[in-house]
């Protein structure tokens, strides 16, 4: 390389120079370009140019590539696409297909730019489109698309094209009506340019919602169900839904449009669980307001709750015999005469020994509500130990509850606090059996 001397100092140049391009071999070195230097014909307002020996390139290389060779190998890999080098190697135009390959691969992809920029799991995304020689030019847009499962006498009845995945006539066909007159015309202003757009974007939009019922269709397997044959299938006996869970279904169609079949069936059975798991909540906390703590004791509860409601219903039924005429014969009277001693629930044989054996004090006539009671209710509150007024209390809230639940209203009773379990299944035992309330 031969060697460059400034024209003004005269000493030897290395690195960048300052080249006059309006003068004939005139350079400068950086120092006398700095201070204006004049010397012959060249003046200092001339053109120039900045001129060095040294390519300074971004990698290390016997033969280093320049900086706008390197972005030019950039732009036309972005450009063209990562493979086509012909096209690379004629944007970089100094360069061949394989030098632009070579140093592609080695410094932007298996360098330290690729380790840092390209993820490890990148390379499972990516798609070999190159077409096979003779074959198609992209051959995964010309793969089939799977069809929806249709017999043939299905396919011609609904007009159903399965390899286009088509119908002969489709849900608003005629969309394309939109855009079929539009054409670009030198003249168009920014005005019909912009209506333009907007009726391409309405055309868009109506394709989507195309789609959207394409979509449903197929997720809920309408198109089945809308043939003769479908519709015959579809006549099997299915199971029998209760009117209340049909109306709940009803009410959560509205939901479906924004389900798969299967994820609106998981929808519906989520709920059905919420609400099971929400009696079986309320059935175990009637366990527990009767003092039961073990599902071992369930059993025994249940058992005697069917006998006393049993007992129950057959003293209600005895106990609606119609009176005997008075033709009937003394015997009948007799036995009419024992059943309705039988049937006497007002006065057990209990409230008998405690009426002969029992004294009611002096003081608790005073009391307040002793006027308000009958005899056996003040034998009930002195056999319990509780106050008359605490009592009429309690018999309030019970009577209340039993009737707002004839009428359907839910309701969680509130008993006074400090009330003994054992002493309230008494009283609403002892206002059962006297007809105060019904059997629960």
């Amino acid at each position: 390389m031969s060697k460059v001397r400034c024209n003004c100092c005269q000493i030897e140049i290395s690195g960048f120079r300052v080249q006059c391009t309006d003068c004939t071999d005139f350079d400068l070195c950086l120092q006398c370009y700095s201070l204006g230097a004049e010397i012959g014909g060249h003046k200092r307002v001339h053109e120039y140019k900045l001129v060095s020996d040294y390519v300074v390139g971004a990698f290390e290389l016997d033969t280093p590539w320049t900086l706008a060779e390197e972005t030019m190998l950039l732009d036309a890999v972005e450009q063209y696409g990562f493979g086509n080098w012909e096209d690379v190697a004629n944007h970089v135009e100094k360069r061949t297909a394989e030098e632009c390959e070579d140093h592609y691969v080695t410094f932007f992809v298996s360098g330290s730019v690729g380790k840092v920029t390209i993820r490890p799991d990148a390379a499972d995304a990516i798609k070999d489109h190159t077409c096979p020689n003779g074959g198609p030019l992209s051959p995964s847009i010309t793969q089939p698309i799977s069809p929806v499962e249709l017999s043939l006498p299905e396919q011609q009845e609904l007009g159903y094209m399965p390899l286009r995945d088509d119908f002969e006539r489709e849900h608003d066909n005629d969309a394309e009506i939109l855009i079929s007159s539009l054409a670009n015309n030198y003249d168009d202003e920014d005005i019909d340019i912009a209506v333009k757009l907007s009726q391409v974007e309405k055309y868009r939009t109506r394709l989507k919602e195309r789609e959207r019922r394409k979509r449903l269709a197929r997720g809920y397997n309408l198109l089945q169900s809308a043939t003769t044959i479908g519709k015959q299938k579809s006549q099997t006996p299915k199971k029998r839904i209760h009117k209340e869970e049909r109306e709940f279904q009803d009410k959560m169609k509205v939901f479906a449009q924004f389900h798969t079949l299967s994820e609106h069936e998981t929808f519906l059975e989520n709920i059905q669980k919420e609400k099971d798991l929400k009696e079986r909540i309320q059935e175990l906390l009637k366990y527990r307001k009767h003092g039961i703590t073990k599902l071992d004791d369930i059993d025994v509860f249940e058992d005697e709750k069917y006998k006393r409601d049993k007992k129950k219903e057959n003293k209600k039924k005895m106990g609606n015999i119609t009176p005997l005429s008075k033709r009937s014969s003394m015997a009948s009277k007799k036995a009419a005469v024992a059943t309705e001693e039988k049937l006497d629930i007002l006065i057990d044989e209990d409230e008998l020994k405690d009426e002969n054996n029992e004294n009611i004090p002096k003081e608790a006539c005073n009391m307040p509500g002793f006027d308000m009671l009958s005899d056996r209710e003040r034998r009930l509150c002195s056999s319990i130990g509780m106050t008359y007024a605490n009592y009429q209390t309690i018999k309030t809230c019970i009577i209340k509850d039993y009737l707002q639940r004839r009428q359907g209203v839910p309701i969680k009773i509130r008993y006074p606090s400090g009330l003994d379990k054992t002493h309230r299944r008494q009283i609403i035992s002892f206002l059962t059996d006297n007809g105060w309330i019904g059997v629960t």
